[in-house]
């Protein structure tokens, strides 16, 4: 099975339980704080592939939920620059395999990078279960 490099929010609920399933398919999870990982355009910019601007961002993070930043109107370099300002704008978890890189945890593409048959679960493993004005999962 694979090391699977986890860049995520320490206490976000769906991060443990995406660490979770991928411990029960047999990978080794190696867990690293989003947050505060010293992050580069360059590299970040690497995880999301092909995946729309939009794509790019967590949707739970206050300002996206509160209409202040609009993902599908910003450029790359835009959407980078206010990223590495406030590193909870972006889509978590970001996972590493080897030179393989992925942002998110849809399930689908996780078992078809990876693994999953195992330990599949039919839970929205990306949307923030929590209401806004609940701060222990990280929303300030």
């Amino acid at each position: 099975m694979a090391t699977v490099y986890f860049y995520e929010k320490p206490g976000c609920i769906n991060n443990t339980r995406q660490k979770k399933l991928l411990a029960e398919a047999g990978h080794q999870v190696v867990a690293l704080n989003l947050l505060t990982e010293p992050w580069q355009a360059e590299r970040l910019r690497a995880f999301f592939g092909e995946l729309a601007v939009r794509d790019w961002f967590n949707v739970s993070a206050p300002a996206i939920k509160q209409g202040e930043i609009d993902p599908g109107k910003l450029t790359e370099q835009q959407a980078l620059t206010l990223m590495l300002e406030n590193p909870l704008l972006i889509r978590r978890p970001l996972m590493q395999v080897g030179n393989s890189l992925m942002a998110g945890f849809d399930q689908q593409a996780v078992d078809s990078w990876i693994g999953l048959k195992a330990a599949e679960s039919d839970q929205d493993l990306e949307s923030c279960p929590r209401p806004l004005a609940q701060a222990s999962c990280g929303h300030e």
